[in-house]
């Protein structure tokens, strides 16, 4: 029952797309904060904060959004410090921060995937992006009404497979409804630094065979790695008759810090 009504609501109308453009220009500010915030010295909590404090300021009450950063971190959730005693982590040159930001507005979601260069970082991170903003153009292409949410996950995963990489998340999801989810063929334990984790093994692309329709909403969201050096790009796509919108514009590439 539940997958009927939620295949039921996902074709959104007229009155409901401005809401969803909206949310990821809401999305979209929140960003931008957190890149505009993000330098050596800064501590994690003041990025998350300036994030945050953008999206309650145009009048919305985001998610609470994944954030970590590192030379090389390989991890994915709200920060230790959200649940752990322990001081948040100071940012210095050379770092990078992965971030899932999450905005919403008259009841319509978004998700922006971010990716901040501290400084001077290892060439791979700008590698890993070429990638990934490879499949995620890969994916745009294939969006388009009578094609199958599955060939829109192979159309993404082609570039990923034809490099010497890595891949730990799906790369393509739906919203609004968050229903159909792409395969996972890659296994986190097997990155450099991330050894703890159980093994992830593979999984097929869930509702590959959903028909895409005008006024229904994706989340593009490619993520590579060579070594433990890893980007993750993409943001919020909307199917239409014609050409696809394509929301966040800001995080389909690896950003910089403007510090």
């Amino acid at each position: 029952m539940d997958v009927a009504v939620a295949l039921m609501t996902m074709r959104l109308s007229d009155e409901e797309i401005p809401l969803v453009r909206r949310s990821a220009e809401i999305g979209d500010a929140m960003v931008q904060a957190m890149v505009d915030t993000a330098g050596p010295g800064v501590s994690e909590a003041e990025i998350y904060a300036a994030g945050m404090a953008e999206g309650f300021r145009r009048g919305t009450l985001p998610a609470a959004m994944h954030l970590w950063s590192g030379r090389d971190p390989v991890a994915s959730g709200i920060p230790a410090w959200c649940y752990r005693a322990q001081a948040p982590r100071e940012l210095a040159d050379g770092d990078v921060i992965y971030a899932e930001v999450f905005s919403q507005f008259g009841g319509r979601h978004t998700q922006h995937q971010v990716t901040i260069a501290i400084g001077d970082v290892h060439e791979d991170f700008w590698r890993a992006g070429d990638v990934a903003q490879q499949s995620y153009h890969a994916g745009l292409a294939t969006l388009r009404p009578g094609r199958t949410f599955g060939d829109v996950v192979e159309a993404m995963h082609a570039p990923l497979d034809a490099h010497d990489g890595q891949t730990y998340l799906i790369a393509a999801h739906s919203i609004n409804a968050l229903l159909a989810a792409g395969k996972g063929r890659g296994d986190i334990s097997l990155l450099p630094g991330a050894e703890a984790y159980p093994p992830v093994h593979a999984h097929p692309t869930f509702m590959a065979g959903l028909v895409l329709e005008p006024g229904m909403c994706f989340v593009l969201e490619p993520q590579y790695a060579f070594g433990g050096h890893l980007a993750h790009v993409g943001g919020t796509v909307i199917v239409t008759e014609d050409e696809p919108i394509a929301l966040s514009p800001l995080t389909r590439q690896v950003l910089r810090a403007r510090r």
